[in-house]
């Protein structure tokens, strides 16, 4: 770990303040009391935004905690999405022998669960053994680049939309055609949309939720948070959309484009730049003002760059496609859904901008930290983003990477994002998706066998 990396983790203080932290500890103290709770699951995230962590008895959940935390292998970042160790990472390989990191939970996160009873449930950062940060770990990414975005003055604020489709064990979606919207699908979708909801109450902070574009498809909408509790609750949402359905007999899936002929599943971020309790974006009458510009102008310098980390897998780019409400071009405007960057103008408090290119595949973490990343290059270099785009820029712009090899390649043909994030923590993240790509690539497929058998 190179030293621009490291950062050091007082227990939970690098988001709270101390006296915060003094309360969340009495807070989750009481808590265990009063409730009577047994287990306590402590996760953490891996590069996929695969729920890592243990199940731990509540008798001792306080005392490891507060002292080194849980120790688990490694290799866990040096996963891909099956689970498979790839070699040639930074932070964790071969020749490293794959020693323990700690996860060291944010009290500040407890829950209680609430598909299981007398259960918590805590979101943790990574250390090492010397109690420092582990700087390939997704949350310590999310945390530097807020970190960096402090030092301009400058906080944010995400809210995520989050499209997902419930789909029967078979595979089949629960409910037919497409009705953005509809009342009566939703209630078709019922048991099972219904329970999802139920129980995220008190997990999560949501707004709401609606039936989408597609056959079984379905947005949740989670309220505008600080970027890490933003990243937090989004990752936290799909673990429990996850099970509350399984519960419930059906499958919830993420999978950015399940269905070629329909729409696939987005993860729309929402940001607003506040300094202290005043909104950074207000605008210059019906326009937007010079912060603004400027953050959609590194935005938009940026994006080739970006797409990767909100766009993590091969299917992901199937989402982009002319006039499928998905972006497939680097353009901005004001409230048109042809374009990747919505501008947003409404009161000072809500005037913000909307990045559409993220799937709902993407790790919560990394994406919103790329977001961040962008939007401060843009700051610093008081970025320009021309005039506002109007009408169907479908054909404006230039090209989204079309491929997940694309996206790599963009992501490392761009110095400042990765220097912003962590030159390391980016080297790992882009390997995984390299490896990921040339899994695909060697892959025989039943497409390969049915064009080619008998007619090559």
């Amino acid at each position: 770990m190179s030293a621009t990396d490291a950062l050091r983790l007082p227990p939970a203080a690098a988001a709270t303040a101390g006296i915060e932290d003094a309360e969340a500890l009495a807070e989750v103290t009481a808590t265990l009391e009063s409730r009577g709770l047994c287990e306590i699951e402590v996760m953490w995230l891996d590069h996929q935004g695969h729920p890592r962590g243990k199940r731990i008895n509540a008798e001792s959940f306080l005392d490891r905690a507060r002292g080194a935390g849980f120790a688990f292998c490694n290799a866990a970042l040096a996963w891909d999405v099956a689970g498979d160790v790839k070699p040639g990472l930074r932070h964790a390989d071969w020749d490293s022998g794959f020693p323990d990191f700690f996860a060291v939970p944010d009290l500040r996160t407890f829950r209680e669960l609430p598909w299981r009873n007398a259960v918590g449930h805590v979101i943790s950062d990574l250390v090492d053994h010397h109690g420092e940060l582990v700087a390939a770990s997704p949350r310590t990414v999310l945390r530097r680049a807020v970190d960096r975005l402090a030092d301009l003055g400058y906080r944010a604020r995400v809210g995520v939309e989050i499209e997902f489709h419930l789909l029967r064990p078979d595979g089949s979606p629960l409910s037919d055609g497409v009705q953005a919207y509809s009342l009566q699908v939703l209630n078709e979708l019922e048991p099972v949309f219904g329970q999802i909801l139920d129980g995220l109450r008190g997990f999560v902070e949501l707004e709401g939720g609606n039936s989408e574009y597609g056959p079984g498809q379905c947005e949740i909408n989670l309220r505008h948070l600080d970027a890490l509790d933003a990243a937090d609750q989004a990752a936290r949402f799909k673990y429990a959309a996850r099970q509350l359905a399984r519960r419930g007999g059906a499958l919830a899936t993420f999978m950015a484009k399940p269905f070629g002929e329909y729409a696939g599943n987005s993860m729309h971020l929402h940001l607003s730049l506040w300094r202290d309790d005043d909104p950074a974006f207000t605008p210059d009458g019906d326009d937007e003002n010079a912060v603004m510009r400027s953050a959609i102008g590194g935005l938009l310098e940026h994006l080739p760059g970006i797409v990767l980390y909100g766009a993590p897998t091969v299917n992901s780019y199937k989402r982009f496609e002319i006039g499928s409400f998905a972006p497939a071009s680097a353009t901005w405007g004001g409230d048109n859904r042809t374009v990747s960057i919505r501008s947003l103008i409404e009161t000072p408090e809500a005037t913000r901008i909307e990045l559409r290119v993220g799937a709902a595949d993407a790790q919560p973490h990394w994406a919103i930290a790329g977001l961040l990343a962008a939007v401060i290059a843009g700051l610093e270099d008081r970025a320009d983003p021309g005039e506002r785009g109007v009408g169907d820029l479908y054909r404006a712009g230039t090209p989204l990477p079309a491929t997940l090899a694309d996206a790599v390649a963009a992501a490392r043909a761009d110095p400042v994002v990765g220097a912003i994030l962590g030159e390391d923590a980016v080297h790992d993240y882009v390997a995984l998706a390299q490896a990921e790509w040339d899994t695909f690539v060697r892959s025989v497929t039943d497409w390969d066998r049915e064009r080619y058998l008998r007619s090559v």
